[in-house]
């Protein structure tokens, strides 16, 4: 007679005798802490026209919203010229010195043109500043005047504008601070951030730096993010923890937006050597720089938060010694329930060093009570990375889907209405995740499982503080918290209560460290990268896994009926996930559908060579919409015809000439010194044009030096025939003059002109778009450029 079969043991960190209860208990608290993540994310109530006068008010800002954005403004329009009365008019009614600085400035940076070369653009500037009463330096408010051509820019940035004149007109109602308050509202941000790069170079107020507070938005609602800031940001975090009202930020979206290739005004500063915090919501991307983009689609919310944060760091850096702002560490930074926690970022590695080391003794241990093997904690550490995968892979594969049934959301940043695809992912990376656990829990162990999430946290917490250190907390405090929390469990009686409140607290420490970015990261990165919310959703639920093993049967100590019911009832939470999951894109997919007021975004240009009376209709899109396809039938190269468009591809399609004329060129001058010859040449507008580009085709001559309106510009040439160029936006109407310096060829130097406006409507051969058939925020939708080359 054999011995009698062993009973599966329990190898979990906690065994409550109340099990539903203690699950319900726990669930309860996370419930708690998640919806008190949400309200610090939330944005304030707006104030009304009537709140005290030295308190920001989103209702007498949006009046200022009204007219800054009541129609495109684009730089060098009529329109823009309006705004800037309006503004130059409000800031002198405050009292406040002020002017308008005009003048030709270089893009930020000095990147290089649309085919190698400079851009620049003119630029006027409205100035004005409150002057301290015994000054440290100077604090700017910046923010960018001008629209995009293809709306009025009710967010971007008339909100950010207003924001400043309701700042500066709180400012001027109370005792003034002890330094200088610069307001400088930029012109040409949107074409080159010409205006701010123009500010930081050349104007006598920033010659000697000073902290920049940057207004922004890139869309229509949500919390306003400071999600950049100056290097060695010690100092000014702590500033923007104490003084902002709504200290919403993280140094992980500080490290993200350093690798991107985006930039805002703010980044021509940071070119200059000052210091300074940039700020922006960012939700509702759908609308970015589209016509939808009005005063009316303006989160009051956003615009009070704004507000209050702009209001509250001027005051702040008005009355602090600007020259004790210095340090030598960027800072780590969270929001925690309205607040902000703060520590050195020397400290980062140390700490995911010790979460590491923390993480190895807890696994040391559970091997050394019972609760796991060598070989299950391998296991454990090994199987881990399949719901960090899998979850990441399937929330690609759900958007690919959706996509392909709604091809239109390729060219939207997000949907018009996100929240259920956004919900779809999280429940998608639930049910990946509690599927995982299901299937694994009985052969593995849940003590192993939750080893091996801490272990992949802390590993994590390690990549992170090497390469991206300012996003190392992410997965270091809750590894560190959760083994800390397994270290109490295995110290206490496994069915006493204090395990499961031991788990509970590691868990909210999770929920509280992980949740904001999972909020945060889809409307930052748009719903194309939502694997990344996905990925980060998981690394949550990694870290709560003893608290979802609550949701579980007992491990261990069913046999039969029992122990098939009991993975019957573990594979709940997966059903339940999954079903949701598939739900929710349902419902995104009948709720944001695309009509009258939700259009689908399309892209479509026209360009046309005066000289050869040949035109063609242009589009970005890589598949073409519907209605963009009636204009285009095939993909062309068009940078030998038209260089001020770029390098890449475009879908194309004939179209007929229009009777418009090329920008004029005229020679001023042509000398010869030795083996050089220096042409003087002034570039004319025949229309009321955004931009022109003059390039040189480099088979004729070897451009060795150049200057546009005076100003000296590097050279750089790029490939292609016209490895030459220059853009000039908002060119005055008696055009702009270039200087060349060049290595002629044998013959003629040739040299083509483009100029470009805005609308299509006069156009032979377009077709108003129908109801439902909306623009796609793009600086070159609705382009329509005229190209001509000129022998010299």
């Amino acid at each position: 007679m054999g011995a009698p079969p062993t009973r599966p043991v329990d190898r979990a960190l906690t065994k409550p005798r109340r099990r539903l209860t203690s699950a319900v208990a726990a669930l309860i608290a996370l419930l708690a802490v998640g919806a008190g993540v949400l309200v610090g994310l939330s944005t304030p109530a707006p104030a009304p026209a009537d709140a005290p006068e030295r308190e920001f008010s989103a209702a007498r800002a949006y009046r200022n919203v009204e007219v800054i954005a009541a129609e495109p403004h684009v730089a060098g329009s009529a329109a823009n010229d309006r705004v800037r009365e309006h503004l130059v008019a409000t800031l002198r009614g405050l009292g406040l010195q002020t002017e308008v600085q005009d003048a030709v400035a270089p893009e930020a940076g000095q990147l290089s043109g649309a085919a190698g070369g400079a851009t620049l653009a003119r630029v006027r500037n409205v100035v004005a500043r409150l002057p301290g009463t015994d000054p440290t330096g100077k604090v700017f408010l910046v923010s960018h005047y001008d629209s995009v051509q293809t709306g009025p820019g009710g967010n971007d940035d008339a909100a950010g504008t207003a924001t400043i004149l309701e700042v500066a007109r709180a400012l001027t109602t109370g005792p003034r601070l002890r330094n200088d308050i610069v307001f400088v509202l930029t012109d040409a941000e949107e074409a080159c951030l010409c205006g701010a790069a123009g500010f930081a170079a050349d104007h006598p107020l920033a010659r000697d730096g000073g902290v920049v507070l940057n207004l922004e938005a890139r869309g229509s609602t949500g919390p306003v993010i400071m999600f950049e800031t100056s290097r060695n940001n010690a100092k000014l975090v702590e500033v923007f923890g104490k003084a902002a009202p709504h200290p919403v930020g993280t140094s992980f979206a500080v490290e993200i937006y350093r690798a991107l290739p985006n930039d805002t005004d703010f980044t021509a500063f940071l070119d200059r050597k000052f210091v300074g915090l940039n700020s922006a919501y960012i939700d509702g991307g759908a609308i970015y720089h589209t016509p939808l983009d009005v005063p009316a689609r303006v989160d009051r919310g956003s615009l009070q938060m704004h507000g209050d944060n702009a209001l509250g760091l001027a005051r702040e850096f008005g009355r602090t010694d600007l020259g004790d702002l210095s340090a030598d560490h960027d800072d780590t930074y969270f929001p925690v329930l309205g607040g902000l926690v703060s520590y050195p970022g020397w400290l980062t590695l140390p700490l995911a060093v010790a979460a590491l080391l923390a993480v190895g003794a807890l696994g040391w241990l559970l091997r050394r009570r019972g609760r796991a093997t060598a070989g299950t904690l391998a296991a454990g550490f090994g199987l881990t990375l399949l719901p960090v995968v899998v979850a990441p892979l399937g929330a690609w594969l759900l958007w690919a889907a959706i996509t392909t049934i709604r091809p239109g959301y390729a060219e939207l940043l997000d949907p018009y209405r996100p929240v259920w695809y956004r919900l779809a992912v999280v429940a998608l990376s639930a049910a990946v995740l509690f599927c995982w656990y299901a299937l694994l829990r009985r052969r593995v162990g849940p003590a192993a499982l939750a080893f091996g999430g801490l272990a992949w946290l802390a590993v994590f917490g390690v990549l992170l503080a090497v390469a991206v250190p300012g996003g190392a907390y992410l997965t270091t405090l809750p590894a560190l918290a959760g083994a800390l929390a397994g270290f109490a469990a295995l110290a206490t009686r496994r069915d006493g209560p204090w395990p499961v409140v031991a788990v509970t607290l590691a868990a909210a420490v999770a929920v509280v460290i992980l949740l904001p970015p999972v909020v945060l990261l889809f409307p930052a990165l748009g719903m194309g990268m939502g694997a990344v919310a996905a990925l980060v959703a998981v690394l949550l639920g990694l870290a709560v896994l003893p608290v979802v093993d609550l949701l579980h049967p007992r491990a261990g100590g069913q046999r039969g009926l029992l122990a098939l019911r009991a993975r019957r009832l573990g594979a709940l939470p997966a059903a339940a996930a999954a079903l949701a999951a598939v739900v929710l894109a349902g419902v995104g997919l009948a709720v944001d559908r695309f009509d009258a007021a939700h259009p689908v975004p399309t892209h479509l240009m026209y360009a046309l060579d005066a000289g050869t009376g040949k035109a063609a209709w242009l589009t970005r899109e890589e598949k073409p919409q519907p209605w963009t396809d009636g204009y285009v039938d095939r993909s062309i190269a068009v940078a030998d015809d038209f260089p001020g468009l770029g390098n890449s591809e475009m879908r194309a399609g004939p179209a007929a000439a229009a009777p418009l004329p090329a920008p004029k060129l005229d020679l001023l001058s042509d000398t010869r010194t030795g083996d050089q010859r220096v042409l003087r040449v002034r570039v004319t507008p025949q229309r009321q044009v955004r931009l022109l580009t003059l390039h040189v085709d480099t088979s004729t001559a070897t451009v060795r030096s150049a200057s546009v309106a005076g100003r000296d510009v590097p050279v750089e040439p790029g490939g292609g025939k016209w490895g030459f160029g220059i853009v000039f936006h908002a060119p005055p109407p008696e055009g702009v003059e270039v200087t060349l310096t060049l290595v002629p060829g044998a013959g003629a130097v040739s040299v083509r002109a483009m100029d470009a406006s805005d609308g299509l409507s006069g156009v032979p051969g377009f077709r108003e778009r129908p109801e439902g058939v909306g623009v796609v925020g793009s600086h070159s939708s609705e382009m329509l450029a005229v190209a001509r080359t000129y022998p010299l």
